[in-house]
């Protein structure tokens, strides 16, 4: 699946792709750029926001720079990868994912059952754990973290709730839960639901939190974080930097935490966070991209590369506009030579997706046909549907499943767009507020993606049969798509279910709700006094592992 044989079976790829790019980027000037300033100026690396005076002695503080600030600190109310890197600090679950693989081991809970129906959980608790706050972990904890996510508490700023625990409408996920004494938590399903276990090791959502929190700050822990985990929180200065302290009542000494001070500074702009790891003022940096690899390493410092769960890609509206005739979903998607485009944004870093799921995820990919680029076709298509301008939606920011930038693949689309006849508007703004405006802002084309909570193809698949807009960002619906769904979600792993979300694969490359671009890499960039650093197969970074010296 190397990018390398196929582009030298295409020896004028790298050239076309070169010349759309650059069309791309010239015409930056000419096209009208809603772009907000907060968070995405040009920042000098010395000027986005220092630890110093307020994190403590330098040797025993972890510095993290990622690229944007968390949406919120309440598991139940995030659905990106910047607010989950911080709040898998804070919080746990009741299991967790073993870190090099998606095996599922006790955690808050330290054994579960599950009936021969497949409907009963029950998970006997660790005793002796405290939050934050000092309120006990007990059974009634885990109810209330939980229980305000369904069904009729949950709330419309709860992106995962549906898609963790289900709902009455669709017959799906959890249906009560009991408390037999103050160690034993009792889930009874709707119906049997093979993900159910992995959904719970999500740090989406399934993270305890304080029920003593949630009452003092009215179910809304966004600023407030309290949770169980290793660090705690102490501070937060908007736009600048995220404060972190270790938690000395910590429960497990195996997982505590190595450093008294973690910092998450937000650092825009990928340059200026490679500038930050080569001047010491961080130690870890996230989102690396081909441009400035060689940077990292000719400063000094090192690079972990793993292969990332994850995949970038456009969603287009299916509901409204445009792109709701699924004849200008299928022009839009021949007009653009996803293989040029993916070698000049990402280069070696990452590989064209031919599925939505990761290439070596399942083998749920083989044999589906994505439609192939055809810019004569597409040209065609438009002009029969009297279609001359589309607008696109992007962040500004990298990501990690997009290491160039959402600004700079609109402007590639919008390249490609432009030479089938179509003038594209693209309007990007900085992630916080891309987030918002993506639920009410007009538009046809939006950059997204998506990285892996829990490594089943359900946790990929699932998301074009969901009604939360955040998580279904092109509002995709098909009956036939959800009936299989659920006929996935139920049968157990096997070649049987590999055939349901091999169809469910077919449909999407057939309706084309979204068009697959890449799958990424990772690429951490770190100083050589980091230790105990991984890049975890599922998830976001456990950093109480990782130590200075």
């Amino acid at each position: 699946m190397g990018t390398t044989n196929r582009f030298e079976q295409q020896p004028n790829a790298r050239e076309v792709s070169r010349r759309m790019f650059l069309k791309a980027m010239g015409a930056l000037v000419a096209v009208p750029v809603a772009t907000s300033l907060a968070g995405c100026g040009g920042q000098r690396a010395s000027e986005a926001g220092s630890a110093t005076g307020s994190a403590g002695d330098a040797a025993s503080t972890l510095t993290f720079a990622q690229a944007a600030e968390p949406s919120s600190l309440d598991p139940a109310l995030i659905s990106d990868i910047a607010s989950s890197n911080v709040t898998n600090q804070i919080y746990e679950n009741l299991v967790r994912f073993n870190e090099d693989c998606s095996e599922i081991i006790p955690w808050l809970a330290e054994d579960y059952t599950i009936s021969d129906d497949g409907l009963i959980y029950t998970f006997t608790l660790h005793q002796g754990v405290k939050f934050h706050d000092g309120t006990d972990f007990n059974a009634e904890a885990v109810k209330r973290s939980v229980s305000r996510q369904l069904e009729p508490d949950r709330l419309d700023s709860m992106p995962y709730a549906s898609f963790n625990f289900g709902s009455e409408e669709t017959g799906t996920g959890v249906a009560s839960i009991e408390c037999p004494d103050d160690y034993t938590v009792v889930f009874t399903l709707r119906a049997v639901s093979t993900p159910f276990i992995k959904n719970l090791a999500m740090q989406l959502s399934s993270p305890i939190v304080s029920p003593t929190a949630l009452d003092t700050y009215d179910n809304d822990l966004s600023e407030h974080p309290v949770g169980t985990g290793p660090y705690a929180f102490r501070s937060w200065d908007r736009s600048q930097n995220l404060v972190l302290e270790a938690f000395d009542d910590y429960w497990n000494d195996d997982n505590a935490a190595k450093m008294d001070t973690l910092v998450f500074r937000f650092i825009a702009e990928t340059s200026s966070r490679v500038t930050a790891l080569g001047n010491g003022e961080v130690d870890i940096i996230e989102g690396v991209d081909m441009a400035t690899a060689d940077t990292v390493e000719s400063s000094g410092k090192s690079i972990l590369t793993s292969e990332g769960m994850n995949i970038n890609y456009i969603a287009m509206r299916t509901d409204v506009g445009a792109t709701s005739d699924v004849a200008v979903r299928r022009a839009v998607r021949q007009a653009i030579d996803t293989e040029a485009l993916v070698q000049a944004l990402y280069g070696d870093y990452a590989t064209v997706a031919n599925s939505f799921m990761p290439v070596w995820m399942a083998p749920y990919d083989k044999d589906i046909e994505q439609l192939p680029y055809d810019p004569d076709a597409a040209r065609a298509a438009f002009a029969e549907r009297g279609i001359t301008e589309l607008t696109m939606l992007t962040y500004s920011s990298q990501r990690d499943y997009n290491a160039a930038g959402g600004r700079e693949l609109a402007e590639s689309i919008q390249g490609y767009l432009e030479d089938a006849g179509v003038s594209l508007t693209v309007n990007s703004y900085d992630w916080t507020t891309f987030l918002a405006r993506r639920e009410i802002e007009a538009w046809d084309l939006c950059a997204a993606g998506w990285i892996g909570d829990n490594g089943d193809p359900d946790n990929f698949m699932n998301l074009f049969s969901d009604t939360e807009p955040s998580i279904n960002v092109s509002r995709f619906a098909d009956d036939e798509y959800t009936e299989l769904i659920h006929e996935g979600t139920a049968t157990p792993e096997g070649p049987d279910r590999d055939a349901i979300y091999q169809r469910c694969e077919e449909i999407v490359a057939d309706q084309v709700p979204v068009i697959v671009i890449s799958h990424a890499q990772k690429l951490i960039g770190y100083d050589p006094s980091v230790k105990g650093l991984i890049c975890p197969q599922v998830g976001t970074y456990d950093l109480c592992k990782v130590s200075k010296g």
